[in-house]
């Protein structure tokens, strides 16, 4: 038990908790390195280029600097829940904020790599869920860490949207 709280107070560390707050930016930016319709990836970028979008897409610069920013906010979501006193509320929060983190890049290789649209809808529309399950928990804990995960909430429910229109804009491709 004593070993337990040790470890608990060290993660409390504004170093430790920088450090592993840091991975609800870089894991996602990692996971999806590899299946971005970026210029570096030409099977990718051409077949992204090649789907019919809806009128609603924002344009392709936006996106990269909106999910740089909703990382940020997760990060520092992480932070203020690493901070806070260990509890079970406290655990459920950073379990659910870090199954989000992880299904950031899940979505991106769906999509992309695997161009599985349908299923990345589905995918969409569980990371909305998932998203709005870390808000309540994390409300539970620090305020500031649930209102991080707004723009988080925001983003996936327009994308699950955007993602199902082209979806079925494609569907007989």
């Amino acid at each position: 038990m004593q070993k337990q709280a040790s470890v608990a107070a060290g993660l409390r560390s504004p170093l430790i908790s920088v450090a592993i707050a840091s991975g609800a930016f870089i894991v996602p930016l990692a996971l999806s390195a590899s299946s971005s319709p970026a210029p570096n990836h030409p099977g990718i970028f051409l077949w992204y280029r090649s789907l019919r979008k809806p009128f609603f897409k924002p344009k392709d610069w936006i996106i990269p600097v909106t999910w740089f920013g909703i990382e940020a906010a997760l990060a520092t979501g992480a932070y203020r829940l690493l901070q806070s006193a260990p509890s079970a509320s406290r655990i459920r929060a950073l379990n659910w904020l870090g199954w989000n983190v992880l299904m950031i890049g899940g979505w991106s290789r769906l999509f992309f790599k695997r161009r599985e649209l349908g299923i990345s809808t589905v995918a969409a529309t569980t990371m909305v869920a998932s998203a709005a399950e870390y808000i309540r928990q994390a409300k539970q804990v620090d305020a500031g860490a649930a209102r991080a995960g707004v723009p988080f909430l925001a983003w996936v429910s327009f994308a699950t949207v955007l993602t199902g229109t082209i979806w079925a804009m494609n569907r007989k491709r």
